[in-house]
């Protein structure tokens, strides 16, 4: 099969991969730290985190598959965006209008949500221009 996407697509799919991978672990393992470090409050039911780090990490296992034909496999490359535009959104909500969440939990936005909003955005971009959302 012809190679049909640049080289950068899959080369930030697995390393969103990685990312995600990696802290879904951490959280899994070590669900308290994050809020040590923050300085917030531990949470009453950690169980909760650590499914959170499970759902992030599995996220992870999809990004490496789908790195191996971006346009291919761009529905989980859209859940993806998807996951990072409603994240932050939701945390939006809670911190502004509810007042049910510190500021200092937008920290996990940064680097979980944040930083893969455009090279995401390109790759379902170019999905669009290529396939126009074909599922092949």
């Amino acid at each position: 099969m012809e190679k049909n996407y640049p080289n950068w697509m899959a080369t930030c799919l697995k390393l969103a991969a990685v990312y995600n991978i990696l802290w879904g672990a951490w959280v899994v393992i070590w669900p308290n730290t994050f809020f040590e470090w923050t300085g917030m409050e531990p949470l009453q039911h950690p169980t909760i985190w650590q499914g959170t780090g499970m759902i992030v990490g599995v996220y992870g296992l999809g990004y490496w598959w789908a790195s191996y034909n971006p346009l291919k496999h761009w529905p989980i490359v859209a859940v993806g965006f998807l996951g990072k535009i409603f994240g932050p959104l939701g945390f939006l909500f809670n911190f502004l209008i509810l007042k049910e969440i510190p500021f200092e939990f937008s920290y996990t936005l940064y680097t979980n949500d944040l930083i893969w909003w455009v090279p995401f955005f390109l790759i379902l971009k170019q999905v669009h221009i290529q396939t126009q959302w074909q599922l092949r």
